[in-house]
């Protein structure tokens, strides 16, 4: 059976220069993984002439650093980007001013992270702040005026940026060690707390001349909450209004009751610091986020849940009559989850990507009518931009990572590549072909998944397989290309690669979404089981008798469920940071609206919530070898929940290993740590699958 290549259109390959290679000679290796160029951030000036980006290279020994590129798109496509950032620097963040002619960005250079801007012409660039704060995120006015920043500060510090770092440096000088608090969180992610919040600044930007600004003043200090939020907020999570006289950002708001809470409120600010903050959403109980104002200043629209303490909610999207506080729905029976929103330039359309069917793709939304067109599919849209009808994104699949793009918004135009894709960059390396399937599973529910074949794939034959489930639980392994969890890596040992989207994935509707929750071990586990039978039944190059299953969180969970509820299913496991024992992740894990939510209330009112699918009580079944996988600095799913897993593997004398990172959280990030994680997969998976 032939599978389908997920190619671009030939007019993106016709797009950049034609590059003569010989037949692929290996796949895909971690090291291409971590060396690899990488591309984000894409941007459009005003008129739509010139898009610039962001683009990560890495040295010899995988360090990497940033600089902005540009591309003139009225020139030739045989023309390829420019460095617009100076030789040596590591830039971050970058934006442009309202009229397009001046890019700004982040960067360290002078020490600390500080703002700089450049014409976008070229030329040297100008430091715009000295604070004695690094920053973290920023917005400039559209004005031009003022920088809207965000900083880890301790609030009661007020506006004097110098102040946290004289207390950090006395608390390291203190002779004694210990920390005492009062209240949760006492550690997030991957940090202990040690009483900073993310704060929002405004500082005046120099003209002329001007020395760099040192100053600033606290405009969220007020606010008992992190601006934006911890650990993965951005500048999407605040907004200037047009004429800059007030921002809008998202907060939330909760007291000591923070680590169960998922309310966050959008309140308005006044960037002069004259008037107190104004909760605009207070009437939501539940997750507000992403303010993104009408250029008349009159409407803002922004993403909202409905439900409180459910993180994997659906983000609608929302419009709010500043004059009168009435709120709309625009598209309510889209049962997609919206994520960031850009607005067209005529102030009618909504641009937002959603998970959609194991892909991620980019979507219009009608702000009138709530009509939805899917502008752009066939893999996974990153960050985006538009101008006018011109159209600028990053999109990855399974076959490259992100890519540039440019298209036509408002009309069926052929996609222009601006950089290269993972072939293109690594003309040696062959990548295993796939298909999306689907069939009957739990309640006879229609379910998906993917397969991957062998790089090297001959029909007739038959491969090991690499049985992928992702973690969230609400998440997807879909059309889209991981740092981390990558199937054509495994592709490129040999093996087949089957994910199937369970139950609790995201992109097939809410109620698909919602129907894991108090529901871990049957329902997904019927999914896995039945998907895994339609994928040999379907699929004749898979070996069923030869397979690993492998997974990560949610998936380390399930693999250790698997091990005890699914006996012969597997020749060998691998668990990444997988929860052990239920009712121990929901007293230790630091985000506890999580599991209050997946198991119906506090581990103290609800235990049979917590006790009805943990993996815990069926350790006396387990025979299957397995690999451990912990970070020491992972607080979402604690370092004892592996060493427990490990531990009972050793007490029983079943084939195990560990590999434990001291300077690693949730996922492995560096370069070289992501190296030694994928070798010793590998080396457990030929171990026991052979290859």
């Amino acid at each position: 059976m032939t599978l389908r290549y997920a190619l671009l259109p030939l007019c993106l390959l016709a797009a950049l220069p034609t590059i003569a290679t010989a037949a692929p000679t290996r796949g895909l290796q971690v090291e291409d993984l971590v060396s690899i160029t990488r591309v984000s951030a894409p941007l459009l000036t005003a008129d739509g002439r010139h898009v610039l980006f962001l683009q990560r290279s890495a040295d010899a020994d995988y360090k990497g650093s940033s600089a902005v590129f540009i591309r003139n798109l009225l020139t030739r496509d045989l023309r390829e980007p420019e460095q617009l950032t100076p030789e040596g620097w590591n830039v971050s963040a970058p934006s442009l001013s309202a009229d397009g002619a001046t890019l700004y960005f982040l960067s360290a250079q002078s020490g600390s992270n500080q703002l700089y801007a450049m014409p976008v012409t070229g030329g040297t660039p100008r430091q715009l702040t000295a604070l004695a704060r690094g920053i973290d995120t920023y917005k400039v006015a559209p004005t031009g005026d003022r920088v809207l920043f965000s900083a880890d500060v301790f609030q009661d510090c007020g506006s004097d940026l110098a102040c946290t770092t004289t207390r950090l440096d006395a608390k390291k000088a203190d002779k004694a060690s210990g920390v005492l608090f009062d209240g949760v969180f006492v550690r997030h992610w991957d940090s202990w707390a040690d009483g900073r919040r993310n704060t929002l600044f405004v500082a005046p930007l120099p003209s002329g001349d001007a020395a760099p600004v040192a100053g600033a003043s606290a405009i969220s200090a007020t606010l008992a909450g992190d601006a934006p939020s911890k650990p993965f907020g951005g500048s999407e999570d605040y907004s200037w209004s047009p004429d800059g006289k007030s921002i809008v950002a998202a907060v939330r708001v909760a007291g000591a009751g923070e680590p169960w809470s998922t309310n966050f409120d959008l309140y308005r600010l006044d960037p002069a610091g004259r008037s107190a903050p104004v909760n605009l959403t207070a009437a939501n109980p539940a997750w507000d986020a992403g303010p993104v104002f009408s250029a008349d200043g009159k409407t803002l629209y922004y993403r909202a849940m409905t439900r409180p303490g459910f993180e994997a909610d659906r983000f609608g999207l929302m419009a709010m009559d500043l004059r009168s506080g009435k709120t709309r729905q625009i598209a309510p029976d889209w049962d997609r989850s919206a994520d960031g929103i850009v607005l067209s330039d005529d102030g009618k359309t909504l641009y937002t990507a959603a998970q959609d069917t194991g892909e991620h793709p980019l979507f219009a939304v009608d702000i009138a009518s709530g009509q939805v067109n899917k502008l752009v599919g066939q893999g996974s849209i990153g960050s985006f931009d538009v101008a006018g009808d011109t159209l600028a994104f990053t999109r990855n699949t399974l076959h490259s990572n992100d890519q540039v793009l440019v298209t036509n918004a408002s009309a069926a135009a052929p996609l222009r590549a601006i950089t290269p894709s993972a072939a293109q960059q690594l003309p040696e390396v062959g990548f295993g072909a796939f298909e999306q399937f689907s069939f009957a599973g739990w309640n006879n529910q229609t379910v998906h998944g993917y397969v991957v074949k062998p790089w090297n794939y001959e029909q007739g034959k038959q491969y090991p397989v690499a049985f992928l489930i992702h973690g969230g639980p609400q998440g997807s392994f879909g059309n889209a290309w991981s740092q981390r969890w990558n199937p054509q890596t495994y592709a490129a040992q040999g093996y087949a690669v089957v994910m199937i989207d369970f139950h609790g994935s995201t992109g097939y509707g809410q109620a698909f979404t919602d129907a894991i929750s108090q529901h871990w071990g049957d329902r997904p586990l019927e999914d896995l089981r039945k998907g895994w039978a339609a994928a040999q039944q379907k699929y004749a190059f898979l070996d069923g008798d030869n397979a690993c299953a492998l997974g990560a969180s949610y998936g380390g969970y399930m693999i250790n469920w698997i091990a005890g509820n699914w006996t012969d299913g597997f020749k060998c496991l691998v668990n990444h940071n997988g929860v052990f024992d239920t009712r121990s992740m929901g007293a230790v894990t630091e985000e506890l609206w999580f599991t209050e939510w997946e198991f119906g209330g506090p581990l103290y009112s609800k235990p049979e919530g917590y006790e009805a699918f943990n993996p815990a009580r069926h350790i006396d079944k387990w025979q299957t070898p397995m690999l451990v996988v912990a970070g020491q600095n992972d607080f979402r799913v604690p370092l004892d929940q592996s060493l427990s897993t490990f531990h009972t593997l050793q007490r029983k004398g079943i084939e195990s290993q560990l590999l434990y990172f001291p300077d690693e959280n949730h996922w492995v990030l560096k370069p070289h740590n992501s190296i030694q994680w994928h070798n010793t997969v590998n080396a457990w998976l030929k171990r026991h699958l052979g290859q």
